[in-house]
């Protein structure tokens, strides 16, 4: 017999809606060799992660914590891979 589970939150934590949101703003992207969150400096690509939290919450949470979840993600990434070797400028 085929049994139906019943589904969980739509997201497991802020952290981690914060990252998808930054994600699909095309504010960060992945290191293609080690996995690690990069920022990619984009301060138009910030500004609509920043609109979505504070338009759009997750359920549960105000707009305010929203953003600052935003800040907390962007504050502690970087916009290098700390594995890559870094490039040797010409």
């Amino acid at each position: 017999m085929l049994m139906f589970r019943e589904r969980g939150p739509a997201i497991h934590s802020l952290r981690g809606w914060a990252i998808s949101v930054l994600n699909e703003a095309g504010a960060i992207r992945e290191c293609g060799q080690h996995g690690w969150i990069q920022d990619r400096g984009d301060p138009h690509a910030h500004d609509r992660a920043f609109d979505v939290a504070r338009q759009n919450p997750p359920e549960g949470y105000s707009p305010e914590a929203a953003a600052v979840a935003i800040a907390e993600v962007l504050e502690s990434i970087g916009d290098t891979c700390p594995e890559c070797p870094p490039e040797e400028i010409v």
